[in-house]
């Protein structure tokens, strides 16, 4: 393969990477700002915002992740792996348009989806549930197992606190739910006033956004660009 067309791949490879790190660090923020501002809270969770004006953000969103993780190919299966990149971030992305088409259960909702529709109101949120817990797990694979192969030490230790953070927010956020769903008196309060579910969400999908922002090397393009302004500021000798 010519040298300037191999460029060209890795290049793409690194802007789908960090396509999907802003998507992902982007989301929750803008979620907070438009909440704080219009409504002036939170809602319990992340996947709340469906019912709000933040629906297109919220879909939209989750519907690019998810085209960019199904057109990831990454590196081909390798011995010890159970799955390639392909194939997971195939999985990762068909469950991102799950968590985004299938709405979890809302008390305010009047008018039924398409999705609604077929699966049945009452049957949508276990879609959007097992979506939510299949697109999280994907992510914290790809953040333990498939970027640390080839990771360089510093590169390799991020990759690893992003995937076990990733882990542990899926875990909070099942500790947490079960308490809102199913405990009372003062956890039950703390989780709903605190929003709990909202921040370890957010938590979760901030770190799956800095797994694939270092990915993609925006960090090293970043670095580049603050040099390239303090030698354009810097006086001349």
């Amino acid at each position: 393969m010519p040298h300037e067309q191999h460029r060209d791949m890795v290049q793409s490879y690194h802007r789908v990477r960090t396509a999907l790190g802003l998507l992902g660090m982007g989301l929750p923020l803008v979620l907070i700002l438009g909440g704080l501002l219009d409504a002036r809270h939170l809602e319990p969770s992340i996947s709340d915002f469906y019912h709000t004006t933040y629906r297109d953000i919220f879909v939209g969103t989750l519907c690019a992740i998810g085209v960019f993780l199904i057109c990831y190919r990454g590196y081909g299966r390798q011995s010890g792996d159970m799955i390639d990149d392909d194939w997971l971030g195939t999985i990762a992305g068909m469950s991102a348009f799950g968590v985004a088409l299938f709405p979890n259960e809302s008390p305010t909702a009047q008018i039924a989806t398409m999705t609604q529709k077929m699966v049945g109101i009452s049957t949508s949120p276990m879609f959007h549930y097992a979506s939510a817990l299949v697109f999280f797990s994907c992510l914290a694979v790809f953040c333990l197992k498939k970027f640390t192969r080839t990771a360089k030490p510093v590169r390799k230790r991020i990759y690893l606190f992003c995937g076990w953070v990733i882990v542990a927010s899926l875990v909070g956020i099942a500790v947490a739910s079960a308490i809102k769903i199913l405990g009372s008196g003062a956890p039950k309060a703390a989780v709903i006033s605190y929003n709990l579910v909202f921040w370890l969400e957010a938590i979760g999908i901030w770190a799956f956004g800095l797994s694939w922002l270092v990915k993609g090397k925006a960090d090293i393009a970043l670095v580049k660009l603050a040099r390239q302004g303090a030698l354009k500021s810097a006086p001349d000798a």
